[in-house]
Formats: structure tokens, sequence, C-alpha cells
């Protein structure tokens, strides 16, 4: 006779890094009830339609060494579709300096983010590349969620197939150079990607490689030196993705974009989540702060085939 099959549980919605942190924050218990609702293993309908609308995708990545690196793919809308709930296809490949281009195979994790400046609308797509073609690639849906539109700075972005040229070499360097440190100190929105530990052999819901945007006013980054950042975490969806990943995973990639120039600056970091409420409260509006070590940067002037006009 047959042994009675035993279920299997679901996975959990959280890894022990985002409860940590969740817990460390006294919200544990309430986002627990919150995710269940909000976090979906496929995406809703206005998901799908949202990501065929837009002109380019950040998306997060980790290299050979395990180090997280943020993008960014260009294409004009209708570029990203959505064949079915559980899945994204991207008719556009990362430009030839981007990390991910050298990393864009069949079975790595990835998140993807879509946001819509001039909308202040983003969605979150978190799960691991399916198919890979000469023009395109699948994504497989394991995590799909909206996020409020806080700190999100309005500008239209427009797709310029004009501008996609690279015209000036990459500028590498294991620092920050004046013209980084710029682009930083003007920036009102950067990315940052960042990985579970386990997320290279592992596809559980709750392990993988997640990007998200951070955003305040011009000069809410601090720069204390060549090789440091502080940046203040403001209050978000409380889901502590970003932050329950560098706590296991202290490593994160960074992307900024000069919306005046089209230039992108990436940056290969290791963070320290900072709690200790005398040194947080030196920045207004800050519950916590990460304090982010300069490992590696890669300049690319004028190369983002998108214009961004504010508004």
């Amino acid at each position: 006779m047959p042994s009675p099959s035993i279920p299997i549980p679901p996975a959990p919605l959280f890894h022990e890094g985002e409860v940590a942190v969740q817990t460390q924050a006294g919200i544990s218990d309430k986002i627990a009830k919150i995710g269940r609702i909000a976090i979906h293993d496929q995406m809703p309908g206005q998901h799908r339609e949202f990501f065929t609308q837009l002109p380019f995708l950040v998306v997060g990545s980790i290299d050979q060494s395990l180090q997280p690196w943020a993008s960014v793919i260009a294409g004009p809308p209708g570029f990203i579709c959505s064949p079915n709930p559980q899945q994204l296809v991207i008719h556009a490949k990362p430009l030839p300096h981007d990390p991910l281009s050298a990393r864009l195979q069949a079975g790595i994790h990835i998140g993807l983010l879509g946001i819509e400046p001039h909308t202040r609308r983003r969605n979150r797509v978190n799960g691991w590349i399916e198919t890979v073609s000469q023009e395109s690639f699948t994504v497989q849906v394991q995590q799909s969620f909206g996020n409020c539109p806080k700190y999100i700075q309005p500008r239209q972005a427009t797709w310029a197939a004009s501008n996609h040229a690279i015209s000036q070499p990459t500028i590498c360097s294991n620092q920050l150079n004046d013209q980084s440190r710029k682009i930083i100190q003007g920036a009102d929105t950067f990315f940052i990607a960042s990985a579970h530990p386990a997320s290279a052999t592992s596809r559980q819901r709750s392990q993988g490689v997640d990007v998200s945007h951070r955003g305040g006013k011009p000069g809410f980054i601090q720069i204390n030196d060549g090789t440091t950042l502080i940046v203040p975490d403001y209050t978000g969806n409380f889901f502590f993705n970003t932050l329950g990943n560098l706590a296991l995973n202290p490593k994160a990639g960074l992307l900024f974009i000069d919306f005046a120039t089209r230039d992108l600056l990436y940056l290969a970091v290791e963070v320290v989540i900072i709690w200790d409420k005398d040194i947080v409260q030196r920045f207004a509006g800050a519950h916590r702060l990460l304090r982010m070590c300069v490992k590696h940067v890669n300049h690319v002037p004028a190369c983002l085939a998108i214009n961004f006009q504010s508004i």
C-alpha cells in the first residue's frame, strides 16, 4: 500500500536576514501579515501592463565572484513583454561595458525594477533567467510586488535611439575621482543591487538577487573621502529586502545615472548598517545609515539611450 504523500511547506516569504532586520526595527509581526498580501508569486495584470510601457529597466545581478551589480537596459516602449503572469521577456541586451553583459546566461538569479519617474510608479520582480537568445532573454518570476512612490523624483524618460552609443572609453578605478564625486554629489536618485549569499545555487522564493531605488534631495549622500559614502536609510515599505540581504552579505552594487549627460556610474561597495541613534540623528529623516566602502568604480560617459526631462 503506497504511503500517503507528505505536503511540502511553502518557502518562507522572508529569509533570515530580512526577518532579523524587521525584528530589530520592531515590525516583524506586522510585516509578515502585510507581505502575504503584497508579495505575489506571479505578476498581477497591472504589473504586466506597466512593464510593457517602460523605456528602461533596472536590473540586479551577481558576477562570478558573487559581487552584486546594478545595471540598466533601455529600449523603445514595448521592448518588455509578459506572455504570461510568470514570465517577462526583455527584447534588448545590456550595453557591452555593463557587468551584466558578461553574465547574461540561463539559470542565474536576477532582480528587476520597473520605474516610471513621471508617474512615480515602481514595481519589482525577482526571479531567474530562463532562456537567452541573440536578441532577448526571458525571466521566470518568483516574486512580484509594488513599491510606494516615496523619494522618486519626477522626470520624463524618453527612448532616444540616436543616443545609443558610447562616445568615450570606460573609466575604471578603485576609488572616486572628481567626475564620479560630482555625479554622486548632484544625485537625487541611485539604484542598489544586493544578494542573499545562497542566491547562486538556490531557487527558493525567499532567496536571490534584489535591486531597489533610493532617492532624496541632491546632496543626501555624504562623501567622506575617495572610498567611503554615507547614505541615510529613510522610511520605506519595511520589507527590508535590501537591508536583509546586506545583513547576511555586505556586498552591493550601486548605479548612478547622470540624467543630464546620460553618463552611467557603477560602484561595487561593501556596506555596514549603522543603527546607533546618536549617529543616525545627525541625518534628518534617517532611520538607519549605510556606510559604503567603495571597492571598484566604472564610469561610462554619455552611453544611455534615454533622454530625461525634469517636470
